[in-house]
């Protein structure tokens, strides 16, 4: 199966980069993942979630740490399982308290960073694991590659089925809860979904970064969006082009791709932000 793929690809894009079989596998994995950070980017920015996109990433160190320490459990499915906890835990504590939501969203973050990395200095393991801060793109497997398909498709079809709810919930918490959405349901569902794409992109993206593709598409694309459906669709396209001109750049500048990817999205916001004038008018 990955052989036929393989030689797709090397006949749709014939360029020296693509002679890499790390880069193909680099180069789907880009297809798979940066499309969901794009999509689940727009409600972040609406839902103004980008401290909690933050807070995952700390949370989900804790959850490597807590299968590390383990040692029988398997390091991904213990980083998987904590982070649906934390972000479930953070939800509901935020939807039940009278404290300001960046509060305690802070004291969560840097609680579970805190303790993640006191396990993970434990007994000198913290430099074998360092390079979840980073990531590391460029060593996903083929197998793993077919783990993003399944988890692309399920996500595709979540989002369909709550995003009706997710867009009103967005707009107006209220209005939405008078409808019948039952509106702490589905933040503590959205959260879910979110904390499993973060807990499984972070070994190649990296814990340092992201956060900024949780961010990035969706901010850039509300600057020259003109209606809901132009706001998803440029956030998306923004997302999968930061991915493959991030993953082109860093091969021929030999850099981290997660960063490069970043960078490019970066460049793509500031650019709309400049543009923005001409498209509000």
């Amino acid at each position: 199966m990955m052989e036929t793929i393989y030689g797709v690809l090397s006949l749709l894009l014939p360029f020296s980069w693509m002679d890499h079989i790390f880069m193909k596998n680099a180069f789907l994995a880009v297809l798979l993942v940066t499309p969901l950070f794009g999509l689940l980017s727009t409600m972040v920015v609406s839902n103004r979630m980008a401290f909690f996109s933050d807070s995952l990433g700390h949370g989900s160190f804790t959850g490597l740490a807590i299968g590390v320490l383990l040692g029988g459990v398997q390091p991904l499915l213990s980083l998987i399982v904590f982070s649906v906890v934390f972000s479930l835990f953070i939800t509901y504590i935020k939807s039940k308290s009278s404290t300001s939501t960046d509060t305690i969203i802070g004291v969560f973050s840097s609680t579970a960073i805190a303790v993640g990395l006191m396990m993970m200095s434990y007994g000198g393991g913290f430099n074998k694991f360092s390079a979840y801060l980073i990531g590391d793109l460029l060593s996903i497997a083929p197998e793993e590659i077919g783990a993003l398909a399944i988890v692309f498709l399920l996500v595709l079809f979540v989002w369909g089925w709550i995003f009706n709810r997710l867009l009103i919930i967005s707009i107006n918490p209220t209005l939405a809860a008078s409808r019948g959405v039952k509106t702490m349901w589905i933040e503590m569902f959205f959260a879910a979904v979110l904390a499993v794409i973060v807990a499984i992109s972070i070994q190649w993206v990296g814990l340092l970064i992201i956060n900024s593709l949780l961010v990035l598409p969706a901010a850039a694309a509300r600057n020259i969006a003109g209606n809901v459906k132009q706001y998803h669709v440029l956030s998306v396209g923004i997302a999968l082009f930061s991915g493959i001109a991030g993953l082109i750049g860093s091969y021929y500048c030999n850099m981290a791709t997660g960063a490069t990817i970043v960078a490019v999205a970066a460049a793509i916001f500031f650019v709309t932000l400049c543009l923005k004038p001409y498209f509000s008018k």
